[in-house]
């Protein structure tokens, strides 16, 4: 299963397949080796951070992945068009699509990856299991036959035992996979499963597996080069999920020994020789509490979270992969690998936590990161975030001689890092890493869900949050006398202000006091501020004896506010006209959450709903989302058609009085 002959690998221009952080992170590299790199975008990308700082850019398509991202021969023609030689897939899209890989191959090209049989051996979660069966590596109970019909899926998912897994055999990151807790419940999610499959990998195959409880989930990094070599990097911990999508990852693993550690890593690579594997790859394991191990999968290329292996090993995997690709032998042998320190990687995502991490979309404002921790990303100030693609915008990653020690930084990292204009899950982030269950290093797959209401609760100081944000829209009030007018014989009065914080609104009042002081009042509470500075982007100001700061944007009636790390989106209710009946639905008409795409529509004209039922699907981000009426009543009108693509705030369906 290899490429080919090592004598036609030389290539000096990349082209990188891919877009957003991944794309800067394979040409950074691809750099440092001295190759040209060219970027390849769609009609929403066109001014993206990858494609300024590229030596080319071609442009492939229209804004939706199958119709750029996912366009095969668009991208054969771009590298073509470009003098590239060679063309890296990053992660997702085509990353492991085996017609992808051979493609690349017939152009002439070199597919930086393994080959295409190697892709399509492991790349499908059935066929992988079949193989590794067959090793004798311990898989996971299911279903994998060829029979998708739905009643045979749900006798098999009967025959399996309940709770149950369905997975989407092609792809990964969580798109395709639903836990279904019982027989009722598995028509429904087999349809999401499939849909949801079918919009990100082309494919709406699935499998069934056990669902098993509250495991660790592990991977093990390996690499292998033409020459028959083999190695692995040690494993990764991803345990911290939400949606079934890693958010945190960590190496090495809390819960992994010396001894398991060697046990898998020995697995792992004997899989890779016997596969005759080229390239960079990761096996993917459950780890039960009794320390039984069971294969879930094998991604056939580079894996999102591969800067934690990158740190503990001080091994540029990107680099591993350009040297292999050209025929090169691997560096290193398994006994020089050597794992200093502990790494954490957190995955910044434009959602919204508190909404069952809604994908956010939008313009990035106002993006700022902190010194002296790595952080991947291609943003900056100004940055469109589309909502055609994955809601991850940026990694933020530590390194520290234990892990204690790179929890700590990541925490500071993520308090120092801006990111104004779209909801992101900075919050959650550090809610997560500073839970007691994390920081002991106890977390598995039900961790999110187990301590779900503890990490999304409310700030305990968030009545001093809501009386800063009063203060910082006062004093930046163009209308307002300076903050530096200094003492006054004048009366004062106090001013009435009304915000929105997370959908809540607040009444408050704000008084100039006669020493130039600032007092915010609201339900007997009164905050005192001192302003001793105030630039256009942050304020340091004194409260209760202690000298304090908070970074800030001022855009209109919005404003966003950081304190402590702790981002707010603040909007200016004080001169605004009654919010009518409606965000929740309540007039009857259901809006559109979020851009997207228009995947389900599940009612139709005429129907009798009830508050709370299921009437459209929209796909956002490749996350599929169930809108609901808000009132009981009679379908008036289905006002989109599936396929369409839709704007936030726009009514989708009618529910009428009957």
């Amino acid at each position: 299963m290899r490429n080919g002959s090592v004598q036609h690998r030389l290539f000096f221009r990349v082209l990188v397949a891919n877009r957003g952080e991944i794309a800067l992170r394979v040409m950074r590299s691809a750099r440092q080796l001295g190759l040209g790199v060219v970027a390849v975008y769609s009609d929403a990308d066109r001014g993206a951070l990858h494609v300024q700082q590229a030596d080319q850019a071609v442009r492939i398509g229209e804004a939706l992945p199958a119709q750029s991202y996912l366009n095969i021969p668009a991208i054969i023609a771009a590298a073509k068009a470009s003098g590239a030689d060679a063309v890296h897939p990053g992660y997702g899209f085509l990353a492991e699509n085996e017609d992808f890989a051979q493609a690349c191959k017939d152009a002439g090209l070199v597919f930086i990856g393994p080959s295409p049989q190697a892709i399509e051996a492991m790349g499908n979660k059935a066929g992988a299991k079949e193989i590794m069966e067959k090793a004798g590596v311990p898989v996971v109970p299911g279903y994998q036959g060829a029979d998708q019909g739905d009643e045979v899926m749900l006798a098999e998912a009967k025959k399996i035992g309940f709770p149950v897994m369905i997975k989407a055999v092609a792809g990964g990151g969580g798109r395709g996979m639903r836990l279904v807790i019982d027989a009722a419940s598995f028509p429904d999610a087999l349809r999401s499963a499939r849909s949801e499959a079918k919009a990100a990998f082309g494919d709406p195959t699935v499998i069934l597996e056990r669902a098993i409880q509250n495991p660790r989930h592990i991977e093990i990094q390996v690499f292998g080069d033409s020459h028959g070599n083999a190695i692995h990097l040690g494993e990764r911990d991803c345990s911290v999920q939400r949606r079934h999508q890693k958010l945190i990852e960590e190496a090495p693993s809390p819960a992994v020994t010396p001894e398991l550690r060697a046990k898998m890593g020995e697995v792992a690579v004997a899989a890779v020789k016997a596969l005759r594997y080229e390239g960079a790859g990761t096996l993917e394991f459950l780890l039960d509490a009794s320390g039984e191990f069971y294969f879930m999968e094998m991604n056939t290329r580079l894996q999102v979270e591969h800067p934690v292996t990158e740190a503990i090993t001080g091994l540029d995997l990107v680099e591993l992969q350009l040297r292999v690709a050209r025929g090169e032998q691997l560096p290193v042998k398994q006994q020089d690998i050597r794992f200093t320190g502990h790494a954490i990687e957190v995955r910044l995502c434009s959602e919204d936590a508190g909404h069952d991490f809604m994908p956010q979309s939008g313009r990035m404002a106002r993006w700022q990161v902190p010194d002296g921790i790595r952080v991947e990303h291609a943003l900056q100030s100004g940055s469109e975030i589309p909502p055609f693609y994955d809601s991850m915008i940026a990694k933020v990653i530590s390194h520290g001689a234990t892990r204690e020690e790179a929890r700590a930084r990541l925490v500071v990292g993520l308090e120092q890092l801006t990111a104004f204009g779209v909801t992101t899950n900075q919050a959650f982030l550090m809610s997560c890493l500073r839970h007691p269950g994390f920081a002991k290093g106890e977390a598995t797959t039900a961790f999110i869900g187990a301590h779900r209401d503890e990490l999304l609760a409310p700030r305990a100081n968030a009545a001093f949050d809501m009386a800063l944000a009063s203060l910082l829209l006062y004093v930046t009030n163009p209308r307002t006398p300076s903050w530096q007018g200094g003492r006054s014989l004048a009366a004062t009065f106090p001013l009435p202000a009304k915000i929105e914080i997370a959908g809540q609104t607040y009444e408050l009042e704000v008084t100039r006091e006669r020493d130039g002081s600032y007092t915010v009042a609201a339900d007997g509470r009164q905050d005192k501020f001192e302003i001793d500075q105030l630039d256009s982007d942050a304020v340091r100001f004194r409260h209760d004896g202690v000298m304090d700061s908070a970074k800030f944007l001022r855009d209109g009636d919005r404003l966003y506010l950081q304190h402590r790390g702790i981002p707010l989106a603040v909007t200016d209710l004080t001169l605004a006209a009654p919010k009518a009946a409606a965000a929740n639905g309540g007039d009857g008409k259901v809006r559109a959450a979020m851009n997207g795409r228009v995947v389900a529509v599940l009612v139709k004209p005429g129907d009798r709903v009830k508050a709370g039922q299921p009437v459209l699907t929209l796909e956002a981000m490749k996350m599929e989302h169930v809108h609901k009426a808000g009132v009981d009543g009679v379908v008036a009108a289905i006002d989109v058609a599936e396929g369409e693509q839709v704007t936030t705030g726009r009514i989708v369906a009618e529910i009428g009085a009957g």
